[in-house]
């Protein structure tokens, strides 16, 4: 297969600009007004992750996402039954399916999709026949890439955890061993139909070798964006993200 699209897409994740809200308890900052302040600066999808405890983004939020933006909302969830209804209620353009603990900062590692093959190709389907783009977010293994591809999965989503985790604590070697298992694994994943994205714990300083990989439509980027808005102010954050993505992929 060849890849077709060379821009890259930035999904622009809000999750914690509620975090700031719930701190207090208050009505502000408001997660709708920075979603429609990043669709202004260029981003290309807003990205929000409903948990089951609601700790950050809540269910007005999704309403009021879903009623108010003009580019796509992106709906990370866990495989659950309260999560599907809600999916299906609102019907975004795509949703993600995320491992979720509750015990968790943020979510570690991937979904095991090699693992529960029959339990998420059932919960997907009814997502996908709904007009969902689905997307599974996994680490750079092959066995989670190729299981995506056999239950049917649009999308999915490559965990640069690992790999950010690695270049903070200066441990170059094991970086850039984790950064080859994720170049191998996008070409795989293109390779057998699906598309590829990729995401978490992205900065100015390690986007641009995922940002060059040919493969990788999509990258979802959210803690660092809102932690730099405090500084520059969320449409500077933003698009210098965005010119780093694009120097990388130029």
């Amino acid at each position: 297969m060849t890849v077709s699209g060379s821009r890259l897409r930035l999904g622009v994740n809000i999750d914690h600009v509620a975090t700031v809200r719930n701190a207090r308890g208050s009505a502000y900052p408001d997660p709708l007004r920075a979603a429609l302040l990043a669709e202004q600066a260029g981003a290309d999808g807003i990205t929000a992750h409903l948990r089951e405890d609601r700790r950050h983004i809540s269910d007005a939020d999704i309403e009021a996402l879903t009623a108010r933006l003009s580019v796509p909302l992106n709906l990370e969830m866990a495989a659950t039954g309260e999560m599907q209804a809600i999916a299906l209620r609102h019907r975004p353009h795509a949703v993600c399916i995320v491992p979720e603990k509750r015990e968790e900062r943020t979510t570690e590692g991937g979904l095991d999709v090699a693992g529960e093959q029959a339990r998420l190709a059932a919960f997907i389907a009814p997502l996908r026949e709904a007009g969902c783009r689905v997307s599974l977010f996994i680490g750079a293994e092959s066995a989670q890439v190729e299981a995506a591809a056999r239950i049917g999965a649009a999308v999915v989503e490559l965990h640069t955890g690992a790999y950010c985790d690695l270049h903070a604590e200066g441990r170059r070697g094991e970086r850039d061993a984790e950064l080859e298992r994720l170049r191998a694994m996008a070409a795989h994943a293109h390779g057998l139909g699906l598309e590829v994205h990729a995401g978490h714990g992205l900065t100015y300083d390690t986007v641009g070798p995922i940002a060059a990989f040919p493969q990788v439509r999509e990258l979802n980027i959210g803690h660092f964006l809102i932690g730099e808005a405090i500084f520059l102010g969320l449409e500077a954050a933003i698009s210098e993200m965005r010119r780093r993505m694009d120097a990388a992929r130029g």
